[in-house]
Parts: structure tokens; C-alpha cells; sequence
């Protein structure tokens, strides 16, 4: 059985433990879209571990990671996250593969990205600035660079043609001839020699392997309501994080997906603009962030905080076919005396029990609460569900009610043991 796990919400929801739990179970973890925008943080025995382009699945020996074409490689991103894995202690040889139809994040993408941000003003998107955006405008444009290009030696040949176009266009557009394609070139031929044993038609291996029998994990990126087709546009990302995407972004057919396990905070939380209806701009918001540590592991910037947000996570369950969920960072709720659930919002004289498609309408919503008794026993750590405090297992239980989906998976703590698989659960059965 293979097993799309994807974020929920609007990403940093824990996906990079969840995915490291299950890994075990699957020989293959496969990175279906985005960029070295994504943080994945993992803890294993106290250490931590960030990963940005790399399957969660690479900290577990013998595990084949993959990097699909719906994802964009910044060689230079990928190679320092390879040397960082390295230096811990984590051997990649012979683990690690990228399609050759991955489109590359090069230079002029990471300028034109600020470039873009800055002439937004008042509207910008709050993107990372690190060029995803620009590479999947190439790619869309139909003049973006692939992996697979680099294998072009010539010095006239296609490869050096399209690149010398596009460092040509940046050049008018900035208003400067500071960057010299010949430059970009010579620093992707240099690349190239160390990519080029990792190049592999990935949708050809993926479908090899399932024939074979193996299991496959498709890993996702960012989150749903960060979709560039079905999130809050336009303040999402620049590729599809929804389960959907796992197709395209890998070239395996519809039905290699079985399973889709959705990834949700016990809470809510945004990094960058746009609306965010159960946003808590007051003590509780920040009690959230810094209990639950809620900074981006990518660029360290402070996530929005909120309460629970059902809506969202229905809309979730909706467009990606959930199976499941998996709870993270139910701890963080440990103390409050009262927990709050959005099940509906109002805006002007209406309720809405789903999300709005036009923004400036979600933007204009207010969060209707479900409010429940809180807990003082602690949840870190806890491997039962039983074991869980009333006031916890209560919540749980209504978040399931409202968002449609069973939280088969609930994680207390960072560490990989601080985990609850229920045993009546889908689950149960994945890790068999």
C-alpha cells in the first residue's frame, strides 16, 4: 500500500516527523513539489535535523529518496543540505535519486524573486525569496532549465542557449548587465559533475519499484491551503502541495495512491500574508509560539498563531480525499484552562460551515467557537491514547467530529517515540 502524506493546513504542521515515523514501513520516500522553501525539522535521540529538498525518509538507512520532477532544485541548496546530512553522520550513497525533468532554481530566479516581492508594496505574497516562484514561472513559460539539460556539453547547444536567454531577459528587466551568462553556465557545469550520478527518470523508477511490490511514501511540501490551485490565492505557494500533486509531480498514475494522511497542528498557523480567520493577536497567540516553538525552519520567521481551525481542515479532508489525520503538538495545549474550536465563521449576516473561495470574503470572516475545558496533566511524551488526560482525549474527539476525518496518528512531543498510533486506526494497519 502506498501512502500520500501531505500538510493539512497552511503548512509547518510536523510533516517531516510524521513522514520519519512511517518510514520504517516504506522503502521509498518520494518528494512529490515545492522547493528548499519547505523546513522539515526532525528530532531523533535529541539531535536535530532540518531538511529542506531531502525526503524526511533519508534518516533511516537503506531508505531510496526521490526528488520528482514537480519539485525545483537549487543544486547549490541540495549539495549543502547533502554536505550538512553528511557531517551528522547520515550516509546518502546510493540513496538519493533526482529526476531529470526537475526544473533548477538558478541565480536570476533568487533576484527576480525579491525584485517581485519588492514591487508588491502593501500586497506582498511574504515568500521566502529563495527563486521558487520565478522557477515555476520558467517552467510554465516554457523556458526554464531542467536537471537533465545540464547533460548538454556543447558549447553552442541548447543548454547554453536557453540559459544565455534568460540571464539576457534578467539583465533588461533589473536594468543591469551584472550577471554574465557565461558565468551561470560554468557554475552549472561544475554542479553537474556532482549531480549528475543522482540523475534518474524518477516516474520510471517509482513505477519500476511499485511493480516490484515495494511501498512508496509520496512526501508533499508546504500545505493544502498553500496549494497554488486550491489555496488562498494568491498568498500561497508556487506548485500543487495537494494530493494531486503526487501525480503529476512524480508521473505515476491515480491509482498508486491509496492512502492520503493529512498532517494538522492541534492548532493553527501561517507564515507569511494573507488571511488567517482564527489569527490571535493578543497573549494566547503568543503563548502558542512559544510554547510550541513556532518559528520557521526555513527562515526563522515567527508563525501566525490561532486556535483550531475545522473549516480549514475540512476543506483539506474535501480536496485531497483524507483518510486520516495526524495531530501534531497536542503538548502545546498543555495548561490552558480552556481550548477553543473554530467550527464555523460568520461574515456580515451569514454562517459559513466552508471555506469562501474569494479572499477578500475569507479575509472578512470571523471564527465561530466551540469553547472546552483545557487540561493540567501533562500529554508530552504519552504513547497511549488512554493515557491521555480526559480534557485531551475529549478534544481530540470533537476535532475529529467537526473536521470529518479520524486522528489516527497523535504526536506529544518532538521526539519520534513521543507518539500515539491508535490501534483501531488506518494506521495501525499502514504500519503492519
Amino acid at each position: 500500500m502506498n501512502l500520500c502524506v501531505l500538510g493539512a493546513q497552511w503548512g509547518d504542521e510536523g510533516k517531516g516527523k510524521i513522514v520519519d515515523l512511517l518510514t520504517p514501513h516504506f522503502p521509498l520516500v518520494a518528494r512529490y513539489q515545492g522547493g528548499h522553501n519547505a523546513g522539515h525539522t526532525v528530532y531523533v535521540g535529541g539531535r536535530k535535523f532540518v531538511l529542506h529538498l531531502i525526503p524526511s525518509g533519508i534518516l533511516h538507512a537503506g531508505v531510496i529518496c526521490l526528488i520528482g520532477n514537480g519539485v525545483v532544485v537549487d543544486p547549490h541548496a541540495l549539495f549543502a543540505e547533502v554536505d550538512e546530512l553528511k557531517a551528522l553522520g547520515i550516509d546518502i550513497t546510493g540513496r538519493l535519486l533526482v529526476s531529470d525533468k526537475a526544473h533548477l532554481i538558478l541565480p536570476y530566479h533568487r533576484e527576480l524573486d525579491i525584485l517581485s516581492e519588492a514591487r508588491r508594496g502593501e500586497r506582498k505574497i511574504g515568500t521566502t525569496s529563495r527563486g521558487i516562484g520565478p522557477a515555476y514561472e520558467d517552467k510554465i513559460g516554457r523556458r526554464g532549465i531542467r536537471v537533465g539539460d545540464l547533460a548538454d556539453t556543447s558549447p553552442d547547444g541548447p543548454f547554453v542557449s536557453a540559459v544565455r536567454e534568460n540571464v539576457e531577459a534578467r539583465n533588461r528587466l533589473v536594468g543591469n548587465n551584472e550577471m554574465k551568462w557565461a558565468d551561470v553556465v560554468a557554475d552549472l557545469r561544475t554542479m553537474w559533475v556532482r549531480l549528475q550520478p543522482l540523475v534518474a527518470d524518477v516516474s520510471l523508477y517509482v513505477n519500476q519499484a511499485m511493480a516490484a511490490g515495494k511501498r512508496v511514501m509520496f512526501e508533499g511540501a508546504q500545505g493544502t491551503l498553500l496549494d497554488i490551485d486550491h489555496g488562498t490565492y494568491p498568498f500561497v505557494t508556487s506548485s500543487n502541495g495537494t494530493a494531486g500533486g503526487a501525480c503529476t509531480g512524480l508521473g505515476v498514475g491515480p491509482r498508486a495512491v491509496h492512502a492520503v494522511l493529512g498532517v494538522t497542528k492541534a492548532y493553527t498557523t501561517r507564515v507569511g500574508e494573507g488571511p488567517l480567520p482564527t489569527e490571535l493577536l493578543d497573549a494566547t497567540g503568543e503563548r502558542l509560539r512559544e510554547s510550541g516553538n513556532e518559528f520557521g525552519a526555513s527562515t526563522g520567521r515567527p508563525r501566525r498563531c490561532g486556535w483550531y481551525d475545522a473549516v480549514a481542515v475540512r476543506y483539506a479532508a474535501r480536496v485531497n480525499g483524507l483518510d486520516a489525520l495526524a495531530l501534531t503538538k497536542l503538548d502545546v495545549l498543555d495548561g490552558f484552562s480552556e481550548v477553543k474550536i473554530c467550527t464555523a465563521y460568520r461574515c456580515g449576516s451569514e454562517t459559513l460551515t466552508e471555506m469562501p473561495s474569494d479572499l477578500a470574503k475569507l479575509a472578512a470572516c470571523v471564527p465561530i467557537y466551540e469553547t472546552m475545558p483545557g487540561w493540567d496533566r501533562p500529554t508530552m511524551g504519552v504513547t497511549k491514547f488512554g493515557d491521555l488526560p480526559e480534557g485531551a482525549r475529549n478534544y481530540i474527539k470533537r476535532l475529529e467530529q467537526v473536521s470529518g476525518v479520524p486522528a489516527a496518528i497523535i504526536s506529544t512531543g518532538s521526539e519520534r517515540d513521543h507518539t500515539i498510533v491508535r490501534d483501531d486506526s488506518v494506521a495501525a494497519a499502514w504500519l503492519k
